[in-house]
């Protein structure tokens, strides 16, 4: 249904509703009106990495995992199979009558916020660093929930529009100020491309002002930029209890009324939260008008008529329970999660070779539990693997697996606890990797450490981290078990940067979802190779970084790091050796041949980066312009083509204005960026294209 179709009759629907009845469909809990047959609705649900909080679903690699794929093709798949378990649950919950919280059609997902700082906890819910590899994952996603049929399947929602990324203690009265040039190169490239080429059908306003003005209430934000320049027809939301910070928290507001008033004439169509409960006094105060209300109130019955759900029969109307967690999507979440797996260090034993295996020790706090697997805004997986679960299976009837937790994720009195119960923890597992031929050392962070404030645990930072360290505890099991002298592969579980290095080999495994335990185990006995690359830049540590709350884009993420990265952003390394030979470009695109000198089929992320070598306004290092994920047989090659748009060849002024980049550029090709780094972990460059445009 196109979008004038739908306004068409949600305008003809809300013309006969009261001013009362307008404004109580403003509310994300938006009850029934019974005599123009609209049924009850409730706005929020979530879907970051499969159907959240509404009971069984398939649960995918967390956001941050799936960027880490570096494939927009299988994550657009793999957002349609969430939209046909949203939409089976929706079918058969409403069908019982249970319309409550969580079991609607309309996701607040993805997240498109720039992962700008390794400190800021909700960073692993985004498609990390680069505002290019966050739009083609982006874009995807949007278009596997919406589909591209008559009606849509699920409606996707950009949030939290725009410069949102922390500090989570901060954000309901923090105003990040950022330059016009950061604005539009960085922090609003993702949602400009999800609005013009994915037609994401909602964007939601972020907690904190930008530059003075409130997200949820921006001149610039939501009038010039969102609705005027780029053209955006779908309705806006605000993120939960935003529009009541107004008052309580940023104070450009007096009132409660003032604040609903001001939200609902910048463009902001639905309160999650309380705050328009007021629009009524709003009105009998003078600061809203009826009409003001109508516009708000038929922008979110366009978006119900696009999704059939006001009396319309629709192609996903035969979707129920059946549809949801079945073998064919869980056959899905392995392979996802194997993808996204980032192995940044191996001295060569991995893979692990299970023959010369008579006993394996599987060590660490996040070995044996499902949160490890999960990630914040998750939803209730019935097939879930731990990494210890997954290991077992695979050495069954050929090797010993010892088990030894060794510590706590996280322990504030390291000496008191290591002197108590968890000496006796660390000294079984040392115990374990003296006894084995090989150690398996899972170590990391959960949801309850990074994460969103209010949802995690760690309250000295509301979700953020202090340090790229692991927790202290961890590190001084980490410490224990190398110097034992057995092979160790430190398994990393975080949706962030953390420093890392101890170990033969390190494997970033982020939060990788229900199937995490059998990819782990795939990986490591060489079953499959690793592919994954970073969507962010490994740092050494903090210091090396501005001030969390600075946004300006100086020093940050690979494309201006002053420094070099601990593990830098497009890194990864696998099984197999890669060739590039005879790259060229040619009619918008690079095309190049990479061949495999593996044993095995292997997975190679292949990786464009531009320097505009004419203009003072580029950014300091080369930045990502283009990818394709090929899949290789052993000795096989490919010639491969990665389109390449005229974005990279343009750059923003100290204005924000999108201008010319000269006439000179350097396109690299390879399985890397071309930083020092990448070169000396990988010991490859990659090819070099000299353009004259």
């Amino acid at each position: 249904m196109t979008t004038q179709e739908a306004m068409r009759r949600a305008k003809a629907l809300v013309a006969q509703m009261t001013l009362e009845e307008k404004a109580m469909q403003l509310r994300y809990e938006a009850p029934s009106i019974p005599r123009l047959g609209v049924p009850e609705y409730n706005w929020w649900n979530e879907a970051l990495h499969g159907v959240a909080r509404a009971g069984t679903a398939t649960m995918l690699p967390q956001a941050i995992g799936l960027a880490a794929m570096w494939d927009d093709a299988f994550l657009q798949e793999l957002g349609d199979l969430i939209s046909t378990e949203g939409r089976a649950k929706y079918n058969a919950q409403s069908a019982e009558g249970d319309r409550d919280i969580y079991k609607g059609l309309t996701f607040w997902s993805p997240n498109i916020n720039i992962f700008r700082d390794p400190r800021w906890g909700r960073g692993h819910e985004t498609y990390g660093e680069d505002p290019y590899l966050t739009s083609r994952m982006g874009c995807a996603f949007v278009k596997g929930l919406q589909g591209d049929g008559e009606y849509m399947k699920s409606a996707a929602c950009a949030k939290h529009y725009a410069v949102h990324s922390g500090p989570e203690n901060l954000r309901h009265e923090f105003d990040a100020v950022v330059s016009k040039k950061d604005m539009n190169e960085t922090y609003l490239y993702a949602f400009e491309k999800l609005v013009k080429e994915s037609k994401v059908e909602s964007v939601m306003g972020a907690y904190n002002r930008v530059n003075g003005e409130p997200s949820c209430a921006s001149t610039v934000l939501i009038e010039e930029k969102l609705r005027g320049e780029w053209g955006f027809d779908g309705h806006f939301l605000s993120d939960c209890g935003a529009i009541r910070d107004f008052h309580t928290g940023h104070k450009v507001t007096n009132t409660p009324q003032e604040s609903a008033a001001l939200a609902i004439k910048k463009g902001c169509d639905l309160n999650c939260g309380n705050i328009y409960a007021y629009v009524l006094a709003a009105v009998e105060e003078g600061l809203l008008t009826e009409e003001d209300v109508t516009r708000s109130c038929e922008r979110l019955m366009a978006t119900r008529y696009k999704l059939g759900l006001l009396g319309d029969t629709t192609p996903y109307d035969h979707l129920g329970i059946t549809d949801v967690d079945t073998d064919e999507n869980a056959a899905l979440a392995l392979k996802a999660a194997e993808k996204c797996m980032v192995l940044v260090k191996n001295d060569g034993v991995l893979p692990l070779n299970i023959s010369e295996l008579k006993t394996v020790a599987v060590i660490g706090p996040n070995a044996d539990t499902i949160g490890a697997l999960r990630g914040n805004y998750h939803g209730t997986s019935s097939r879930s693997v731990t990494f210890l679960q997954g290991i077992r299976k695979a050495l069954e009837g050929k090797a010993r697996v010892l088990f030894a937790p060794g510590s706590h994720l996280w322990q504030t009195n390291v000496e008191s606890c290591v002197n108590k119960d968890e000496g006796d923890r660390i000294a079984e597992a040392v115990a374990c990797a003296k006894a084995a031929d090989a150690v398996i050392l899972c170590l990391g962070l959960d949801e309850t450490l990074e994460g969103e404030e209010g949802d995690a645990h760690n309250g000295y930072a509301s979700g953020d981290k202090e340090t790229l360290e692991l927790p202290a505890i961890q590190k001084k099991l980490l410490a224990a078990v190398t110097a034992v002298g057995k092979p160790v592969v430190t398994v990393v579980t975080a949706g962030s940067a953390l420093r890392v290095e101890e170990g033969n080999a390190v494997l970033w495994s982020w939060y990788p979802g229900q199937a995490g335990g059998d990819a782990l185990a795939n990986i490591l006995f060489g079953k499959v190779s690793p592919s994954g690359k970073l969507p962010v830049t490994m740092y050494h540590s903090l210091e090396e970084l501005p001030e969390f709350t600075d946004y300006n884009m100086k020093n940050r993420t690979y494309r201006y790091f002053e420094g070099e990265a601990l593990y830098p952003f497009g890194f990864g390394l696998g099984y197999c050796p890669f060739i590039y030979e005879d790259a060229e470009n040619e009619n918008g695109a690079v095309t190049v041949t990479v061949r495999s000198e593996g044993y095995m089929t292997a997975d190679e992320v292949v990786q464009v980066y531009v320097k505009k070598n004419d203009s003072e306004y580029d950014s300091l290092n080369p930045s990502l312009c283009g990818f394709a994920r090929v899949t290789l047989d052993a000795g096989d090659f490919r010639r491969v083509t990665v389109p390449v748009t005229e974005d990279a060849f343009f750059v923003y002024d100290e204005e924000g204005k999108r201008v010319p980049a000269g006439n000179n550029f350097t396109l690299y090709v390879g399985g890397s960026q071309p930083d020092a780094v990448s070169c000396r972990l990988t010991g490859k460059k990659p090819l070099e294209i000299h353009l004259v445009k």
